[in-house]
């Protein structure tokens, strides 16, 4: 008697696109039709918009982590690790378990989705004393961080030890260094009224960026609207200009300055998963090639879409490719689904064309300035329209109810500047939080997998 299996697909990634993926997926497959399987370091969808909010203490870490396991009516398998390798020839995923153990999964269609990390340079004691702003561990940490630097001024007796506690280096101009500068100089600003003992002019925030102007992507007036709420509020924008080196109380600028400082966060830039070098496939600027349709060219049944992808941007014409942006992956996420479901039945797959909706930027308070769909506003109106995308992004209707409810606390009743204690006796680095030494080489990859095709043998 011949038995036929289910076609296997296995989604890499549980942000934005992995998830919007695998969720349409169950939606629009009967349970026989598939088995779906995710990969995933984390048993949640982080929404990383709102990073900044949670260092700052306006939301709380649960309220932007979106459980994978919250409802018993999905059915996808969830094998909780981080893929490490992917041979597309023998299509097989190496796995490296959260208990350290290296599997193989095979699949019949793969979506890569495995998002990016920070991107970093050769820059000396970069890596050892700078922070990030990608995780939901960095943000809680780097909350713990900046309170604790209060603290520890306003315990010290030494004059300079005091002034560096209090300045504080953002490097990365885009709307993610923006917000985090923004939302963590009002957390300092308010915390000094309960140390009477610091100066409240000592504290300074320092934002830099390489780029000659502040958010490029919000237009040149825009732009300079944020720069002013900034510069009004005290924090001293620098822009072409980088850190030359980074060592554990000062940071060198790349124009000759040397700021006294214990806090470097580092939000310049993205690129794409280190998953993407395992394929040994053709890449657009790091992230993989691919076609409109989000299929890997020479490849069958693999699909690759969102941070690590170059996807093609038909809205804006010839040559250009979608930004690694939470709006294009969450719809590509959705058009993979759909084309993942075509080739099953054996119809047509449609290109991703989706014309970008614009940005917001949320400064804190009443502060923002947002382009929805190429309006330009500014103030309370932005931060309606910030605040609003934001909330309608959000996946569940918990997550709303917890978001609006400390949206609504904090705006009533402040912050009581608690620090957990995380990591408080151990200083954190960069790559702490980002595993990016854990993958393998395609050479690698296909021995492992050899090897684990004869121990099944």
């Amino acid at each position: 008697m011949n038995t036929v299996t289910r076609p296997r697909i296995l989604v890499v990634g549980g942000g934005f696109a992995g998830v919007a993926c695998v969720r349409r997926l169950e939606r629009k497959l009967s349970p026989w039709a598939a088995d779906i399987t995710l990969v995933t370091p984390t048993s949640y969808q982080l929404y990383m918009p709102l990073l900044p909010q949670v260092a700052s203490g306006v939301l709380t870490p649960q309220s932007v982590a979106l459980s994978l396991r919250r409802s018993t009516k999905y059915r996808t398998r969830i094998i909780p690790g981080g893929a490490i390798g992917v041979d597309l020839r023998s299509k097989v995923c190496v796995i490296r378990t959260i208990t350290d153990r290296t599997v193989t999964e095979p699949y019949d269609y793969i979506v890569l989705a495995p998002g990016s990390i920070t991107r970093t340079f050769d820059i000396p004691g970069l890596t050892d004393h700078a922070y990030g702003m990608k995780t939901l561990a960095e943000a809680a940490y780097i909350r713990d961080h900046v309170i604790a630097q209060l603290d520890l001024a306003d315990a010290s007796e030494d004059p300079a030890e005091r002034a560096a506690r209090l300045q504080f280096v953002v490097v990365g101009g885009g709307y993610a260094g923006t917000e985090t500068a923004a939302c963590l100089q009002r957390l300092t600003h308010a915390a000094v009224e309960r140390y009477p003992r610091l100066d409240p002019g000592l504290i300074k925030w320092h934002l830099i960026d390489i780029a000659p102007k502040l958010m490029p992507e919000l237009g040149e007036k825009l732009g300079r609207s944020a720069q002013e709420i900034l510069t009004r509020r005290g924090i001293e924008i620098s822009l072409g200009v980088s850190i030359a080196k980074a060592g554990p109380e000062e940071v060198t600028f790349t124009d000759g300055r040397v700021i006294p400082t214990h806090t470097l966060i580092w939000t310049a830039g993205v690129v794409a998963s280190p998953l993407i070098a395992t394929l040994d496939a053709e890449t657009v600027r790091g992230r993989l090639a691919v076609n409109a349709d989000m299929c890997l060219p020479g490849h069958d049944g693999v699909f690759a879409l969102g941070d690590s992808a170059a996807v093609p941007d038909l809205a804006k014409g010839e040559g250009a490719v979608c930004p690694p942006t939470a709006q294009h992956a969450l719809r590509q996420g959705r058009q993979v689904a759909d084309n993942v479901i075509a080739t099953l039945a054996g119809r047509p797959l449609r290109p991703y064309h989706h014309k970008d909706l614009g940005l917001v930027v949320d400064l804190g308070g009443t502060d923002a300035v947002s382009k929805p769909l190429g309006v330009e506003l500014r103030g309370l109106p932005a931060q309606v329209a910030a605040r609003g995308y934001h909330w309608t992004a959000l996946r569940t209707n918990v997550a709303k109810a917890r978001v609006m409810t400390n949206w609504l606390l904090n705006s009533v009743a402040g912050d009581d500047f608690v620090r957990t204690g995380f990591q408080s006796r151990q200083r954190a680095k960069l790559g702490d939080f980002e595993y990016t030494h854990a993958y393998l080489t395609p050479e690698q990859v296909r021995a492992h997998v050899e090897e684990a095709g004869r121990r099944v043998r």
